[in-house]
């Protein structure tokens, strides 16, 4: 019954997505499930104002525009001027330690595959991150 809002009546099975926090190493810092927009999730559990509040500054992509505080976003658009093009290009190689865990993380069949409870999720991840740095 906690499943319900899970289940993905046009695919008929259960699915949902995960938000990673990772560090600058990419180890694993946050791991939630949400069904929810990418921003509103952060909100709803308190990561922006934890990162504000800490004096954090986090490297995040373009479905955090307008987050505010110490997030940081790449500049959106086509006909971007060279030092937008340039900041975006910095942005990219400082999050791309984080899209590694994140790319790590996809390549797990267990984690593709999952079929149980939506409240153990977090722990399924946290496992297979540990996992991969552990044999790495």
């Amino acid at each position: 019954a906690a499943d319900t809002p899970y289940y993905s009546g046009r695919h008929k099975r259960h699915g949902m997505n995960v938000q990673i926090l990772t560090d600058p190493f990419g180890r694993l810092l946050w791991a939630l499930p949400g069904s929810t927009h990418d921003l509103t999730a952060a909100r709803t559990h308190g990561i922006v104002d934890a990162l504000a509040e800490a004096g954090l500054k986090c490297w995040a992509d373009k479905a955090y525009q307008g987050a505010g505080g110490s997030i940081r976003v790449p500049f959106r658009g086509r006909r971007l001027k060279r030092w937008q093009r340039q900041h975006n290009s910095t942005h990219a190689k400082i999050r791309c330690i984080g899209e590694q865990a994140m790319a790590t993380l996809k390549g797990w069949r267990l984690l593709r595959k999952l079929r149980c409870s939506t409240n153990r999720i977090t722990n399924f991840v946290k496992a297979a991150l540990v996992l991969h740095h552990a044999s790495a």
